[in-house]
């Protein structure tokens, strides 16, 4: 029997029968991400006391003395949610046992914003990879504008999706759409991000006179449609759809939704030679102004896309349609409309912070 008059040994106690608890050391280390939602790994302590096994951990992010935010799980890596960026956070992370939680330890973080974009403005299938610290990101997508033929053509949709879920490291595959080929009214590629957020190219200007290019679809705005010797469509809007092209010897093709909307703008025709559609800006919808076509000119386009071409007053060529998502103009003879624009697909981030249309989608 041991001696019960002064302290117990763990021997004494075991030798008893009694059961011995002691709860675990300080976890060995801890480190933890610096963005918003901010990811702590925890190595486990070097003592795990007794029983020796850890039930759990429990993360506490503090500032200013009180505590933000507290995480518990059963091991590592432990996950807060929506840390405030620029502000100094201490972490401290304990771990527990059957005899409950052991000390502390401590790290400090301060989260940041990490803002950046990738713009993908020629075509073809890319890979992009999410950086490190990147969890969202928003998406804009335009179809490629198609070629004229005796119509004016289509121009391409425009499509985004905000706040998409990444994951850092990973990667997703955005495609863009070619633009249409001249002469015989080639329709303008797709253009997606992920298999999805998909913005559809025009469809040609054909060289059959009773079938006009036609705009490609968005879920945000359809392209604009042409016409016949005239201009072609202009690409499709943030709220609304591209301008339609003018007719032949027509003054303008219209602005199509114009101005914050930012469709681009149809072209005018010009004596069998047909001016060309605008594109529309990837910068969003506050970085596009508004444009119209006129006689012999081709629509305009907003900041980050460009105006169409002009047609060949008083000849038979139309125009080529500008980037993004311009439809080419008609020309009279079989083949002499005018080439689409290029597609295009823009990705920004973070996607919580930064979306379409206008939240803060300028280059950064």
């Amino acid at each position: 029997m041991p001696n019960l008059s002064g302290k117990w040994t763990q021997s004494q106690v075991l030798s008893a029968g009694i059961a011995w608890y002691k709860v675990p050391g300080a976890p060995a280390s801890v480190s933890a991400t610096t963005d918003a939602d901010s990811v702590v790994t925890i190595g486990a302590p070097t003592d795990l006391g007794q029983p020796a096994t850890i039930t759990g951990y429990t993360a506490t992010a503090s500032t200013g003395g009180s505590i933000a935010q507290t995480v518990t799980g059963v091991s590592s890596p432990l996950t807060f949610s929506g840390l405030t960026f620029g502000t100094a956070y201490t972490i401290s992370v304990t771990a527990s046992n059957a005899a409950g939680p052991g000390l502390p330890t401590t790290t400090t973080i301060t989260p940041i914003l990490i803002e950046g974009q990738q713009a993908y403005t020629s075509a073809g299938t890319y890979t992009w990879t999410a950086p490190v610290g990147v969890k969202r990101v928003s998406v804009v997508t335009v179809g490629g504008g198609s070629g004229g033929g005796i119509w004016g053509g289509g121009g391409g949709g425009l499509s985004y999706t905000n706040n998409i879920t990444v994951i850092p490291g990973n990667t997703y595959t955005a495609v863009v759409g070619a633009a249409g080929t001249s002469g015989a009214g080639g329709a303008g590629g797709s253009s997606s991000f992920n298999g999805s957020t998909t913005a559809n190219g025009g469809k040609g200007g054909s060289n059959n006179s009773s079938q006009r290019g036609v705009g490609g679809s968005g879920t945000a705005g359809n392209g604009g449609n042409g016409d016949q010797y005239g201009g072609g469509g202009g690409g499709g809007g943030y709220s609304g759809n591209g301008g339609n092209g003018g007719g032949n010897g027509g003054a303008s093709g219209g602005n199509g939704s114009g101005g914050a909307a930012g469709g681009g703008a149809g072209g005018g025709g010009a004596s069998y030679g047909g001016g060309a559609g605008g594109g529309v800006g990837i910068l969003g919808s506050d970085q596009n102004g508004s444009g119209g076509g006129s006689l012999a000119l081709g629509g305009g386009g907003g900041s980050g896309g460009a105006a169409g071409n002009n047609g060949g007053a008083g000849n038979q060529t139309g125009g080529a349609g500008g980037n993004y998502g311009g439809g080419g103009g008609g020309g009279l003879g079989g083949n002499t409309g005018g080439a689409g624009g290029l597609g295009a697909v823009r990705i920004i981030w973070p996607g919580d912070t930064r979306s379409f249309p206008s939240t803060n989608t300028g280059n950064v």
